[in-house]
């Protein structure tokens, strides 16, 4: 479904990205693993087209992504839940959700929406909220959904437990698992190494702009590398 092939980006005079190879298949949850300042939050905004590619390229469902408008992306099937939440804290729960599905003005919005609510029952609780009351974890839940409401086939997944508490994170991970029912793929960067190996299929290690390993999920948790790196066992 995407393919990354040496893939570069910069800042300024400063290259973050040295020539990244990935590939995601269809129906995998592949997630990229590295410490901070490793180059993934970086590698997953080239892909969604806010980051300018400096070199390599982007396929995306056989098409060439390199130059695509971030806004054209979208309507191909690919979205992102960017790192932050960046929700739009001044609008409502469902303000939120609709602005996800931009793109659409059918029936089957309010069908996504419910669907969205059924992943998190707190928003539907609070649905008429202004979003900037929400807990950290609630916001995190707000923007998975409302990426999900563009209808992606694959989802780009930047650090979603990031300062949250553990019981929210176990939550949240087994919504990214739940991905395969709805038939949508993703692409999981994370800090968090273990919980993020233990529901994907394969998985990438990102070293200052460099894939280091890849392999199996099971592989990278088996190997004593990664468990002294990343995972303090």
């Amino acid at each position: 479904m995407l393919n990354v092939e040496g893939l570069r980006s910069r800042y300024g005079r400063i290259e973050v990205l040295h020539g990244i190879d990935l590939a995601v298949n269809s129906g995998e949850i592949v997630t990229v693993v590295g410490a901070n300042g490793a180059g993934k939050t970086t590698l997953l905004r080239c892909l969604s087209g806010v980051q300018p590619v400096t070199g390599g390229s982007i396929t995306f469902r056989g098409e060439s992504f390199t130059a695509v408008p971030a806004y054209r992306r979208v309507g191909h099937g690919l979205a992102q839940s960017p790192e932050g939440r960046q929700i739009f804290t001044n609008l409502t729960v469902e303000e939120n959700l609709r602005l996800g599905a931009f793109l659409y003005a059918d029936d089957r919005v309010e069908k996504d929406m419910q669907t969205a609510f059924a992943m998190f029952p707190i928003l539907k609780e609070k649905r008429n909220l202004a979003a900037g009351g929400l807990s950290g974890g609630q916001q995190q839940m707000l923007a998975i959904t409302r990426a999900l409401m563009g209808r992606p086939s694959c989802l780009l997944l930047d650090e979603p437990s990031m300062g949250l508490a553990p019981i929210i994170v176990a939550q949240i991970f087994e919504v990214v698992k739940s991905m395969r029912d709805l038939d949508v793929t993703v692409l999981l960067v994370e800090q968090n190494a273990y919980g993020a190996l233990k529901i994907a299929d394969r998985g990438y290690v990102l070293e200052t702009g460099r894939v280091t390993m890849q392999g199996s999920a099971a592989e990278l948790i088996a190997d004593p590398r990664i468990r002294e790196a990343y995972l303090g066992i």
